[in-house]
C-alpha cells in the first residue's frame, strides 16, 4: 500500500537538501582558459562570472577583436563547467533520498 506521510516526509527532505545544496554552488568556483591561458574566466556554480584575468599583453588597441573573442570563449567554457559541476551537487545531494527515476533531472531546477 502507498503510504502518503512517508513520501511527504522524502519530499521535505528533498526539498531540504536542495536548498542545502543551492546554497553551497555560490562557493564552487571552476575557471575556463582561451588563448593558451591568456584569458581566464571564472565563475560560480550560480553561474555568475567572478573573475576575470587578461593576459596584459593582449591590451593593445589593434588586439581588440581578438581579445573579445577569447573572452567569450573563456567565460563560455566556465559557464558550461559551472552548469555541469552544479547538476552534479544536485545529484549528490539527492542521492539515496529520492528514487532515480528516468527522465527526471533534479539539476534543472537551478
Amino acid at each position: 500500500m502507498f503510504d502518503m506521510m512517508k513520501m511527504m516526509g522524502k519530499m521535505k527532505e528533498v526539498q531540504t537538501k536542495l536548498k542545502e545544496a543551492q546554497d553551497r554552488l555560490g562557493d564552487i568556483t571552476v575557471t575556463g582558459e582561451a588563448g593558451a591561458g591568456m584569458v581566464k574566466a571564472t565563475a560560480n556554480g550560480k553561474r555568475q562570472l567572478v573573475k576575470l584575468e587578461i593576459d596584459k599583453d593582449l591590451v593593445k588597441p589593434e588586439d581588440f577583436d581578438m581579445m573579445s573573442d577569447l573572452i567569450i570563449a573563456a567565460t563560455n567554457k566556465a559557464l558550461e563547467e559551472a552548469e555541469r559541476v552544479a547538476k552534479e551537487e544536485i545529484r549528490k545531494s539527492t542521492e539515496g533520498v529520492m528514487p532515480n527515476i528516468p527522465g527526471m533531472d533534479l539539476g534543472g531546477l537551478f
